[in-house]
């Protein structure tokens, strides 16, 4: 693992950091059970909208207090570390979009961050949208990708120059609904320069349904995000015969690997409980500091403000304890505001 001897910063410049993923506006709103039971809709879940689904987006509209969030997973992890690392297109992020307002709205949001946003616009459909149904502390996401679905891998050849630009390059798992050959691209590509290449598992039913393409891309894989139900939903799958997860970090971390010159870093976040890496054979835990209840508003865009923060101390060549530790704060400061929303300035030191 990464020395924790205290290390000079690597110098942050344009294009250091690359996400690609679904651009989606977070149509957010706070409802009760009553409202997940109309429509199927679990406490703390992701999925991909059905046609049950789709009166769904009018109700809350019609029928809640809705706000209007730039969000998209990668696309918030993205954010996030461009908001911690304060250097603008430090960042560069990639995805499709309609010609529409909603994609205006997520373009402006980019760009007022800092990142450097590189759409695909697709003519037929409209911008994608994320319902996020908040009861309590948890979030229900529910996601029409409309336009976000329409990814073209000619963008990804075009721009190929900016994702070879960085050090390193992030993907959520929700890509791999949309272009595996895209995902592919960028992960051989990773290996062939020894670039680090990061994925994140995202949600259980992409470890169920999508296998085939997710376990294509895990050779490339140098750094593996996921949480509890996702690790565990994905060793069952994979027929590891085990739901402890120190055994299934070690046992992701040992799957075939292109590029041996880097072992494969396995990140298992559990909410509030201690954040567990997997590396090389050896396990480390990380306790997360607790946050007063009273100060959570909404724990939606947690898990991927966890991944911004520890990816922009990992471009740096921070140590691990300082990954997890930014990780920590920046997921412990987005859900006191609403969906991946910040300060004007992060305080982490």
């Amino acid at each position: 693992m990464a020395s924790e001897a205290k290390k000079a910063k690597v110098s942050v410049r344009e294009g250091i950091l690359f996400g690609m993923g679904n651009p989606l506006l977070d149509i957010s709103a706070a409802a009760d059970q009553a409202f997940l039971d109309k429509y199927g809709l679990k406490a703390n879940d992701a999925i991909l909208a059905e046609d049950k689904h789709k009166p769904m987006y009018q109700d809350m509209v019609d029928n809640l207090k809705v706000e209007y969030i730039a969000g998209g997973a990668t696309q918030n992890s993205i954010r996030v570390a461009q908001w911690l690392l304060q250097v603008p297109h430090a960042t560069t992020f990639f995805g499709s979009i309609g010609k529409d307002k909603f994609g205006e709205v997520l373009k402006n949001a980019g760009e007022h961050d800092g990142v450097l946003v590189n759409y695909h616009y697709d003519d037929a459909e409209p911008t994608g949208t994320c319902a996020v149904v908040i009861t309590d502390n948890n979030r229900s996401l529910c996601a029409n990708l409309a336009a976000a679905n329409c990814y073209k891998k000619e963008h990804l050849d075009k721009n190929m120059a900016l994702v070879k630009k960085a050090d390193v390059c992030y993907i959520g798992g929700f890509f791999l609904t949309v272009s595996p050959e895209s995902i592919l691209a960028v992960a051989q590509s990773c290996a062939e320069d020894n670039r680090t290449f990061a994925l994140n598992l995202s949600a259980p039913f992409l470890c169920q349904f999508f296998k085939e393409p997710m376990m294509k891309a895990m050779p490339y894989v140098d750094i593996l995000f996921g949480n509890e139900t996702e690790a565990k939903t994905f060793a069952t799958e994979q027929n590891f015969g085990t739901e402890d997860l120190v055994e299934i970090g070690k046992k992701i971390a040992d799957l075939e690997k292109v590029n041996k010159d880097r072992k494969r870093m396995v990140v298992i976040t559990q909410g509030t409980e201690e954040t567990i890496i997997v590396q090389d054979g050896k396990v480390e835990h990380f306790p997360v500091v607790k946050l007063d209840p009273s100060k959570i508003l909404d724990t939606n865009a947690a898990g991927d403000a966890f991944v911004g923060g520890f990816l922009s101390q990992l471009v740096q060549g921070q140590p691990l304890k300082d990954c997890v530790r930014c990780g920590n704060y920046a997921a412990s400061t987005i859900i006191q505001y609403s969906g991946c929303t910040y300060p004007p300035k992060p305080d982490f030191q």
